[in-house]
């Protein structure tokens, strides 16, 4: 396994709570339905605390406002700015009351001014702010380097900023617009589901060999970290396009979904299952449609995609690389439009060499 793939094999992070706003009962589902019952029937009685007469009282006034709007269809379906926030709401409650799991887009990294050593992901659903503490965000790697586990859990919820994540509401605060949550509870929910679950015919969900679609939550220099329903994996260059690539990050962003072939996964430990996976293979080998358009002694027009030791690699239409020796003049710098004579193919390892016999810089 890859180097990086280190900080998926760790044990189960321990256990650290970060606190939460306390559940009340007005932020319960069973709340809120008394809330707009109440609303129905007749005017508050004088006994009846003002706080709650309020309450009622808007909940009438917005039903008064949808029944005076005049509906294209049989029922309204356009929402006013209080119902999307009412049922954000029931949304985070539900999660809170039910597990179930919510996904969203990591807007930002903040640390608390009295506690600046900790650091939490922020998103939103709605109006509301939800905060996912970094012990419930990522899980840390066994090996810190030296470093503040502080500063790598850190380090790692960055690389993860705009990424799409799911997560499992902890506790909310409607007055505030807060909301806790934690990520690792929603990954261990999808890895049930998806791994050890079972389908109508008895077997797992993912099995090796299945193509899947999964998020791109973070993106390196040498390869990209893929979420696959609770499980992170790290897909190197070589597997990420049949053409050579130099860095990632010129082609992925956390946010991105991306089709993968899953190559492996081992489920002996339910709580750290692993898996290998490809995004290269999830497509069609240009290779093989790529030696039926070429012949050996032509000429053809291709790009630069990289120069190292080993010589100089041109891009063919197709999606193909084939490598060519220095030219006499000089090589040519990527990007560089050359036409190139084929001097061989190999059927057997899907190999194109030749050399380049005109090159056009680029300006």
């Amino acid at each position: 396994m890859p180097k990086e793939m280190r900080e998926y094999e760790n044990q189960e992070m321990e256990s650290n709570e970060s606190p939460v706003p306390q559940e009340d009962e007005e932020h319960t589902v069973e709340g809120i339905q008394k809330e707009q019952a109440s609303a129905m029937e007749e005017p508050a009685d004088p006994a009846i605390p003002p706080q709650t007469s309020a309450r009622r009282s808007r909940a009438t006034q917005t039903a008064a406002r949808r029944s005076s709007v005049v509906a294209i269809g049989a029922q309204l379906q356009a929402e006013t700015e209080a119902e999307k926030n009412q049922n954000a709401l029931l949304d985070l409650v539900e999660s809170m009351k039910s597990r179930r799991v919510l996904s969203g887009t990591i807007q930002g990294v903040e640390r608390p001014e009295n506690s600046p050593s900790r650091s939490m992901a922020v998103l939103y659903h709605g109006d509301f702010k939800v905060i996912i503490p970094a012990e419930e965000m990522v899980d840390p790697p066994e090996d810190l380097h030296g470093l503040p586990k502080s500063e790598v859990l850190f380090s790692m919820v960055n690389r993860r900023m705009g990424a799409e994540v799911d997560y499992v509401v902890k506790g909310v605060d409607q007055e505030s617009g807060l909301a806790a949550a934690s990520r690792l509870e929603a990954m261990a929910i999808k890895r049930r589901e998806y791994y050890t679950g079972a389908g109508r015919d008895g077997n797992n969900l993912l099995y090796e060999g299945v193509c899947a679609e999964g998020r791109v939550v973070s993106v390196l220099r040498g390869g990209i970290f893929v979420e696959l329903f609770g499980v992170e994996t790290y897909i190197p260059l070589r597997e990420l396009n049949y053409q050579r690539m130099l860095d990632a990050t010129g082609a992925y962003q956390p946010g991105q979904r991306v089709v993968v072939k899953l190559l492996e996964i081992h489920r002996a430990d339910r709580d750290h299952i692993r898996v290998a996976a490809s995004v290269k293979q999830a497509s069609a080998n240009p290779y093989e449609k790529a030696l039926r358009r070429y012949s050996v002694g032509n000429r053809y027009v291709g790009t630069v995609s990289m120069v190292d030791t080993t010589g100089v690699f041109v891009g063919l239409d197709g999606g193909v690389d084939y490598l060519c020796s220095y030219p006499p003049r000089g090589r040519p710098p990527r990007g560089a439009r050359v036409t190139v004579r084929i001097l061989g193919i190999n059927h057997e390892t899907n190999r194109i060499w030749g050399v380049i016999t005109h090159a056009s810089m680029p300006h």
